[in-house]
């Protein structure tokens, strides 16, 4: 069931007309006196975006004329369903089938609403499914794209790393795919020992969630997801300010659970493998503390320079373990770094990799699905700034500069085998409204991914 977008109409559906900003006045001048006098009286000028009811007959509108002045994309119609009235509509002319898919995705992704404490008493209108679009490929995206707000937006009291656990479970149930999870003091047997450091002070256990899905024989995509389910900063304590989003900051580990889940339900022919280090970054008397050095699983020692970069310490562990079984694809998401924010801003991924061809096909598809990256740099001559005396790396960048980068190239150090590997820095958070995307969690660059993969996989 696609929220607010049907197959069929039960009745006849209102239609909305479809108008480009320089066609305007050529539209107008064929349309009935009817019309022109109310768009008149309306004042009503095109500007893109803009919608006028048309009248009916009968004192009720018959129809709408909505004013499209720039490419067709997935939001091009999003700030439509919450402003017409209740009912069904359904657009007037021909769409590509991508366009038509595009545009009913959208739709359903603007009737989206966070209601698990608060009452949702909106009404919606809504659309009927374009002629050429993929049915499949609409309920695929906004089921997806709502797990993941779905996981965001809940506090963290309620989605602790158990509860990550569970709703990985969900989703991997759902195709038959195996999960593993290890556990508490199981992961020091399991050698995963900086994803126990970090969450070992939290009275939810820590946890390293493992899922297996597809032909064992297929090419091997894996997904790496930060799962910090609360950041207190540890020992090296975040301002209250600093903590008001921390729930957030598993939105890595929401999101390649949205992409998990188009793979599987798309059925794509890859071998997938899902990490998640799930954990909360505590504080009691066994935290982890500035100055210690930890043994990660690959060998490296990490001088902790700061208990509040723990996101890139539980990566490293899962990464390391992707890498040992060389995926030909191994892809990581997580909302690491402020720096990132700071340098592309809050609704931009900020992407990492040496692989030219890679970001070049995410570059293109990211651009086609409208799902923004920008591509940063793994600046090997930064790679001082994580030096130690005392151990083989640090875990915080010295000097406070380039912290998006020195963050990719800690992580950089657990790669070795995977043939390709990407690195994204995510905000997983709108922090303004815009048409089907309301203040909360949010779905970064999963689209893009999975039209990626699809497109390299599905030959």
């Amino acid at each position: 069931m696609i929220p607010f977008v049907v197959a069929a109409p039960k009745s006849p559906a209102r239609p909305i007309h479809i108008v480009e900003k320089e066609d305007f006045d050529d539209w107008l001048v064929q349309q009935s006196e009817r019309y022109k006098s109310w768009i008149s009286s309306q004042e009503f000028h095109p500007v893109g975006g803009k919608y006028v009811l048309l009248p009916g007959d009968k004192g009720d509108f018959e129809a709408v004329l909505f004013i499209k002045d720039d490419d067709w994309n997935i939001w091009s119609l999003a700030g439509l369903p919450t402003r017409l009235p209740t009912g069904q509509y359904t657009v007037e002319g021909a769409l590509a089938p991508k366009q038509a898919t595009d545009i009913a995705i959208g739709w359903a992704l603007a009737t989206y609403c966070f209601d698990r404490f608060k009452k949702n008493e909106a009404s919606y209108a809504t659309l009927v499914l374009l002629k050429g679009a993929d049915e499949a490929m609409v309920a695929r995206t906004v089921n997806a794209v709502t797990l993941v707000r779905d996981l965001i937006n809940l506090p963290a009291g309620d989605l602790g790393p158990s509860a990550l656990e569970a709703a990985a479970s969900q989703v991997a149930a759902e195709f038959d795919a195996v999960q593993t999870n290890i556990v508490g003091e199981d992961l020091l047997t399991y050698h995963y020992p900086m994803v126990h450091a970090v969450g070992r002070a939290a009275a939810d256990a820590p946890r390293l969630i493992d899922i297996f899905w597809g032909d064992k024989d297929a090419p091997k995509v894996t997904l790496v997801g930060k799962g910090v389910c609360f950041d207190t900063g540890g020992l090296d304590i975040k301002p209250s300010s600093g903590m008001l989003t921390m729930k957030k900051d598993m939105g890595g580990a929401a999101s390649v659970l949205g992409l998990a889940y188009m793979i599987m339900d798309a059925n794509l022919p890859v071998r997938l493998r899902v990490l998640i280090p799930a954990v909360e970054n505590s504080i009691s008397g066994n935290a982890y503390r500035p100055g210690d050095v930890l043994t990660s699983r690959s060998g490296l020692t990490v001088e902790i320079g700061n208990t509040d970069a723990e996101g890139r310490l539980v990566l490293a562990d899962a990464l390391t373990a992707a890498d040992e079984e060389t995926p030909d694809l191994l892809i990581d998401m997580a909302t690491l770094t402020g720096a990132a924010r700071v340098a592309v801003g809050t609704e931009i991924a900020a992407t990492f990799t040496d692989d030219e061809a890679l970001f070049s096909d995410m570059s293109a598809r990211a651009s086609a699905e409208n799902d923004p990256v920008w591509r940063m740099p793994l600046w090997n001559d930064y790679r001082h700034l994580l030096d130690s005396k005392i151990a083989d790396i640090n875990n915080a960048g010295s000097g406070g500069f380039a912290g998006a980068i020195t963050a990719g190239l800690f992580l950089k150090e657990f790669v070795k085998n995977a043939k390709s590997w990407m690195h994204l820095d995510i905000m997983a958070y709108n922090v303004r409204d815009r048409p089907g995307r309301p203040v909360g969690g949010e779905a970064f660059a999963i689209r893009a991914l999975f039209a990626l993969i699809e497109e390299r996989y599905r030959r």
